[in-house]
């Protein structure tokens, strides 16, 4: 199992404890980014910069990945693709994307961009909390266990 990260948005708190679960399992870690971003020195973890645009880094994760493989993203459309190829999905809040849930997730993307796009304030996502980070570390572990 590879793990890919959507970097361009990832929060550096969970970078850090994928850069450390990396290390400790001695998997590949894959950064995709549309611009550079740190990364430890570390035969496990490499940071594949790509262009700018539309989609460019989706497109380049969901290329690269195999069946089995572990994206970190929050990006739904994404992670739609990701599970169609067989891989797995977890956000930087430690939510499980799978074909039983993507599709709700989906719809209300969906539904919630429309609502931004008639001119209604949805607001945005809190910031991400120590709980958060610590569930997050807690859901890794159990997928790499698992895998």
């Amino acid at each position: 199992m590879k793990i890919w990260i959507d970097a361009d948005a990832c929060p550096v708190a969970i970078k850090e404890i994928l850069f450390r679960a990396a290390e400790r399992t001695r998997r590949q870690l894959i950064l995709i980014a549309n611009h550079p971003v740190y990364i430890p020195p570390s035969p496990f973890i490499r940071m594949q910069q790509v262009e700018s645009g539309f989609d460019v880094t989706d497109n380049e994760i969901v290329k690269g990945l195999e069946s089995g493989d572990l994206v970190i993203t929050s990006d739904i459309p994404l992670a739609a693709e990701v599970i169609k190829k067989d891989g797995l999905v977890l956000t930087p809040r430690g939510e499980l994307y799978t074909r039983e849930n993507i599709g709700a997730r989906l719809s209300m993307r969906d539904f919630m961009e429309a609502l931004r796009n008639s001119g209604v304030d949805t607001g945005g996502q809190s910031a991400l909390s120590q709980n958060d980070r610590k569930y997050f570390a807690n859901q890794l572990d159990k997928l790499l266990t698992q895998c």
